[in-house]
Parts: structure tokens; C-alpha cells; sequence
């Protein structure tokens, strides 16, 4: 062991080589692998590789750590590039590795960080934890940000995740870190470093047991029988001209014999025509759920014609109050709609697009050019139900998506178009991280999806309905009514914050002997 460990600290490209191998195997602990244990194996490791290193070597050790984990993990978005970016596979491949090039930079400058303080003093071992967590919030900000993989996601259907009530997702990064940097400790150091990392351990597990229960939430004991409809339209067709009846026949043929249902929800512009032009059949579907007792949600674009613009939108058909009838019926510009906020870069807007729309058709995709919503909108209203709303990308952000959730939302909806990504882990990523989203906010998840992951998880995460990938169908399921706010919906990421911080505690010692090497002084004067 200390002759691999020799070989690594001397050897750079070999040390290079492992970290891109320990990140990659990353990927398996995220959906839909889900093998949780691989954090507590692989980031011990790294720890263990990067703490001899100067702060240079450690910048280019985490670089490539980030080129194996961000890499491998992220490899899904070559489908759409080279499916539908128009490019050589060779321009495909160099677009995505500039992509996760810059990503890498941020573990790059968390482990350069980390190294550059512990070189001054070794009370700093654990303020790894802190700049993870500002480099990692950094990449979820900068350029509109890009916060996928990061490693609580890992913990979703683990034992640490339930402390996503609490501390959030970015908290369980957190304590992950805490974790591998104690076992790294351990691992080298003595007897009491050993009893230390197992009672952090045990802090940590006790935690993650006991805080879900302390939660101030509970069931009321009322259900929402709710339906998913998966349409599986290609990509390739969806947004013809004359395959745009065909599609929608398909979604109000899978549609027309589950009117029951309390809420039927259809997926990210399941409705190809533009609003405006659309009043005829969707003036139609709201008569036809109204009259049955149901709210049909759909995604569908709005185009403002005055202003020339273009919004990703959610409206609501049917029955909105609860209370059977046409006392409502539908209208183009109604209120009771979300229009997206946190838009896709290239897939939704194109920034300098006078220099890259004309360079590749990967800059000029259809439906490109679109407006932001409002970063905090009005919970949907359908069949009395409240549901804070987000479309398909946004639901990664955790942050807009408490702030649309209030004390008297029902459930969370996101709707998506994953077809892009054809059969590959992005999708699975993607149902888990929203996932997460219901564990933080104590409440029912409804996911509808073109052709997959559609489905319902609880107020805990737990899948309670899925539909088969790639597979025109319906899924449906009793959701339960949640009530009661969770700690991360009161606090945010606050307490996450002050887990970070206290990574720099140790440092106390630091200034304790420093008073204490003065008062000698003083005291021999």
C-alpha cells in the first residue's frame, strides 16, 4: 500500500489516470445504478491521493478527477449533439469535451483551495468541505449555471438521504465530504482519529434516521387520483408541420377513456401548435375534462404575437376549482399558467447567437429563441389542487423551486422532453434529481415525460408509479395530501451553509496557540 501510495504521489500521470478512473466509477452510484456506497469507497481515496500534494498538483489532480466524474457522468449529452447538432461526430465530440472541460475547473479550484490552506496549517484538513460547497455553488450560478451530478444526488435512495429535509441536497455533499475526510484520517492517522470517524459515523446515520421523523409534516388522509400520459412522439417528428394532428390525436386517444382521473397531465409541449392558433381543439379538451370532473395540465408554447415572443409554458384545462361545470372556460392569456424561468442554454437560447446561430445547425435548433417566465409564479390551480410548477431543466434548481412552494401547495409538478437523450442514464439522472426535490420540500412529485421517466414518487422520494421508457402509455396513482413545511423549505440552504463553515472550526486551534505562544512571550518579558 505505501509503495502505491509512493508511486501515485511521484508519478503524476499515473496519479492523473487513477482520480479519472475513481471519478467515472461515480457514475454508478447516480441513477439508474444507484450503487450509494461507491461516495464513502471513491471520495476517501481521492482524499487520500490529493492531501500530499502541493497546491498545483492538487489543481491538476482535481482536474482530472472532474474530467473522469463529470465526463463519464455526463456523457448522455452526446446523444442530442450528435443526433441533432448537425456536426461531424469529431465536432460533436470537441464541443462536449470543451463542455466538460470548464465543469472540471471547479473541482480543480476546490482541491487547489483546500491544499493552498492546509499547506499553512494543518487545522485546515477539513475546510475541503467548504470550498467544495462554494465551488460547487459557483458552477450551479455561473453562466446561468450548471448544478447537475452533484454528489448528494448519489444519496437519494440511500440511508444519508434522509437528511434532505433538513439540510438539502447540497447539505448531504456536505456530509459526504465530512465522511470521506474522516476516513481518510483514520486510515493514516491514529487510534483517536479512528474513534473520532466512527462517531461522526454515528452522528451522521443517527441523523439521517431520526431527523426525517422530527419533520413537521403529516398526511391528511385525503388522495388526488392522478394520470400520467406518455405520448412517445420521435423527436424527429414532433415538430412537423403535418405530423402536428397526428401527435395530438395520440395524446386524446390515450387520453379520452381516463377522464376519471382527478388530474391529467401531459408532458413539455405535448401541444406542438403554437397557443394562439391552438383555441379551437384546446377549447374543446377543457369542455371535455370539465364536463367529466377533471383538470388536464399540458405544456405547450405560448407565442405573444404583439411582442414577438416565445415562452415554454404549462396551462391548465378543464376543471381548475373543484367544482364541476363551464363557469371557467378556457381563454387564451389565462392566469392560471407557468411559463419557464430558468431556461436551457443552446436548447432554449442561444447566447452571442449573431456569431453561433449561423455556424452550426446545433445553434439553430427549433424553438431556440424563448423568453424567461418570472423566477417565482403562482402555483397552478387544478381540481382544487395547488401545484408549484417546473419544467424540465429547472427542476434542477432546488433553490427556485422552494421559493415557488408555500404552505398550502399540494404537489410538485415538472414536465420534460427527454426524448433527446435517448436510451441513456441522462433521463434517469434527471427523475432522480427531481426526486431530491420532493424529499427536500416534504411533498407528492407528478413527472410526465414524452417517452420517459414518467412518474409519481411520495413526500419521501419513494417511486410510487413509473411508466415503461420508450412506450406510448398511461400511468397512474393516488397521491397523498402533504401538509406541514419541512426544515430546507423554512431555511433553504442555510443550515448547508453552516455545515460548510464549520469545516473551518478546527482553525480555533490555530489562533488558541497563537494566544497562548503570545501570553509566553509576554510572560518571559
Amino acid at each position: 500500500m505505501q509503495r502505491l501510495r509512493d508511486a501515485l504521489y511521484t508519478n503524476g500521470w499515473l496519479r492523473h489516470i487513477v482520480l479519472m478512473l475513481l471519478g467515472a466509477s461515480l457514475t454508478f452510484a447516480y441513477s439508474p445504478f444507484t450503487l450509494s456506497f461507491l461516495p464513502l469507497v471513491v471520495l476517501p481515496c481521492v482524499v487520500l491521493i490529493i492531501n500530499p500534494l502541493n497546491p498545483k498538483q492538487a489543481f491538476r489532480a482535481g482536474f482530472f478527477f472532474g474530467l473522469g466524474w463529470l465526463g463519464a457522468g455526463l456523457s448522455w449529452i452526446l446523444v442530442s449533439i450528435d443526433t441533432y447538432g448537425g456536426m461531424p461526430l469529431i465536432a460533436d465530440i470537441a464541443v462536449l469535451a470543451l463542455l466538460i472541460i470548464y465543469l472540471s475547473l471547479f473541482p480543480a479550484l476546490a482541491f487547489y483551495g483546500w491544499r493552498k490552506l492546509s499547506h499553512k496549517t494543518p487545522y485546515a484538513y477539513f475546510s475541503l468541505v467548504l470550498f467544495w460547497f462554494v465551488c460547487e455553488w459557483l458552477r450551479g450560478w455561473l453562466f446561468t449555471g450548471f448544478p447537475w451530478l452533484q454528489l448528494g444526488y448519489t444519496q437519494t435512495d440511500a440511508w444519508l438521504g434522509g437528511l434532505a429535509s433538513s439540510i438539502g441536497q447540497q447539505g448531504i455533499t456536505a456530509v459526504l465530504w465530512f465522511i470521506a475526510l474522516s476516513i481518510g484520517a483514520a486510515l493514516k492517522g491514529s487510534l483517536q482519529n479512528r474513534i473520532y470517524t466512527a462517531l461522526l459515523l454515528l452522528i451522521f446515520l443517527t441523523a439521517s434516521y431520526l431527523l426525517p421523523q422530527l419533520q413537521p409534516l403529516h398526511r391528511t388522509g385525503d388522495t388526488t387520483s392522478v394520470m400520467l400520459v406518455q405520448g412517445n412522439i420521435s423527436q424527429s417528428l414532433k415538430w412537423q408541420a403535418d405530423q402536428q394532428w397526428p401527435n395530438m390525436l395520440r395524446y386524446l386517444d390515450l387520453t379520452r377513456p381516463n377522464y376519471q382521473h382527478d388530474i391529467i397531465v401531459w408532458p413539455e409541449s405535448a401541444i406542438t401548435a403554437l397557443e394562439p392558433y391552438a383555441d379551437d381543439v384546446l377549447s374543446t379538451i377543457d369542455q371535455s375534462a370539465a364536463m367529466n370532473g377533471a383538470a388536464l395540465i399540458s405544456g405547450i408554447i405560448d407565442y405573444q404575437i404583439t411582442r414577438d415572443e416565445f415562452y415554454n409554458t404549462m396551462i391548465v384545462l378543464g376543471d381548475e376549482s373543484g367544482m364541476d361545470g363551464f363557469d371557467t372556460p378556457y381563454q387564451y392569456g389565462s392566469s392560471n399558467r407557468y411559463q419557464k424561468h430558468h431556461l436551457l442554454p443552446i436548447g432554449e437560447f442561444v447566447p452571442f447567437e449573431d456569431l453561433l446561430r449561423p455556424v452550426a445547425p446545433l445553434f439553430n435548433l427549433p424553438m431556440s429563441s424563448f423568453q424567461r417566465g418570472e423566477y417565482t409564479q403562482p402555483n397552478l390551480l387544478a381540481n382544487g389542487h395547488r401545484l408549484a410548477a417546473a419544467i424540465c431543466y429547472e427542476i434542477v434548481f432546488s433553490d427556485q423551486v422552494r421559493a415557488n412552494v408555500n404552505n398550502n401547495t399540494d404537489y410538485l409538478i415538472t414536465v420534460s422532453n427527454d426524448t433527446w437523450f435517448g436510451d441513456s442514464h441522462g433521463p434517469w439522472q434527471h427523475m432522480q434529481i427531481a426526486r431530491m426535490r420532493a424529499m427536500e420540500l416534504g411533498r407528492p412529485l407528478i413527472r410526465s415525460t414524452n417517452n420517459g421517466v414518467s412518474g409519481m414518487a411520495d413526500e419521501f422520494g419513494r417511486i410510487i408509479a413509473i411508466a415503461p421508457q420508450f412506450k406510448a402509455t398511461t400511468v397512474s396513482a393516488e397521491l397523498p395530501v402533504v401538509r406541514g413545511t419541512t426544515w430546507f423549505q423554512r431555511l433553504g440552504n442555510w443550515p448547508a451553509c453552516l455545515l460548510a463553515g464549520l469545516s473551518l472550526l478546527p482553525l480555533i486551534r490555530l489562533f488558541n496557540r497563537a494566544d497562548r505562544g503570545q501570553s509566553q512571550e509576554k510572560s518571559v518579558q
